[in-house]
């Protein structure tokens, strides 16, 4: 929208280029197309009656002429400049955005380089047993306290950035975020803690989110990064429904100059 704006703001600009306005000493002003010095005479091409016409050199404020048409100029070269830019960025963006597979999933940017991210496999850690996650699998009926782990104590993907963008696309219109994994005394990360309460069948979740910021750039698909840099750790990619404990998940490392 402001691209748009600025760029009908720039024809506008260019359709009163030829037009400037001669100053005089009194603070009025003609808009003139031209205007010429004539010994003790100024003429001037009136834009208002279409026609020359000629005032007294000594009623006219040439310095304040020249001086505003010189603003007016370098205003419109910083706009047209700016508008260069945008459209540059707009374009790169585009050319980016047209790699991105239509496959859900998560996507590093490393450099100018585009990389799928392999979605981990989680597992449900509880009290009593142990079972493997699939990506969609609802986690078992169980009282008590659980934990969404990822086996290992890094990930397979490591970024060096410390606000490393990705593009996401959802597989479902759900809940997404990038969140920090806290390490386990077995040597595996954990993605969630979730409390569980059978009676009712209710399951809550709780995640160590990072404040992101996220740009909508096609039907269900996102650019995001943090807000803030990261600090050194596993981090992980996640799309789930709150309650549903169905997380899917795309696990990487930060680690700062490796």
């Amino acid at each position: 929208m402001r691209r748009a704006f600025l760029a009908i703001l720039l024809c506008l600009a260019a359709a009163g280029a030829a037009n400037q306005r001669l100053y005089l000493k009194d603070g009025t002003f003609h808009v003139v197309r031209e205007y010429k010095v004539d010994g003790d005479r100024v003429r001037y091409y009136s834009v208002e009656r279409g026609d020359w016409e000629e005032i007294p050199l000594e009623l006219v404020d040439l310095k304040k002429t020249k001086d505003t048409a010189q603003e007016r100029e370098e205003t419109a070269r910083k706009e047209q400049a700016e508008f260069d830019a945008e459209e540059k960025f707009e374009r790169a963006m585009r050319a980016e955005i047209e790699r991105i597979p239509q496959n859900p999933g998560a996507y590093y940017i490393d450099g100018g380089e585009l990389r799928a991210i392999k979605q981990a496999e989680s597992k449900i850690q509880g009290n009593k047993r142990r079972s493997i996650l699939k990506a969609i699998t609802p986690i078992p009926i169980m009282s008590g306290k659980a934990t969404v782990e990822l086996d290992g104590a890094t990930a397979p993907l490591a970024v060096t950035a410390s606000k490393p963008e990705f593009y996401f696309r959802l597989a479902e219109p759900e809940r997404f975020a990038i969140v920090k994994l806290a390490p386990t005394k077995a040597g595996n990360r954990v993605v969630a803690k979730v409390d569980i309460v059978p009676v009712v069948n209710e399951r809550i979740e709780t995640v160590d989110a990072v404040d992101i910021f996220r740009h909508q750039v096609g039907e269900g698909l996102y650019k995001i990064w943090p807000v803030n840099p990261l600090e050194p750790g596993e981090y992980a990619v996640v799309e789930y429904t709150e309650t549903k404990v169905n997380f899917q998940i795309w696990d990487f490392s930060y680690r700062p100059g490796k």
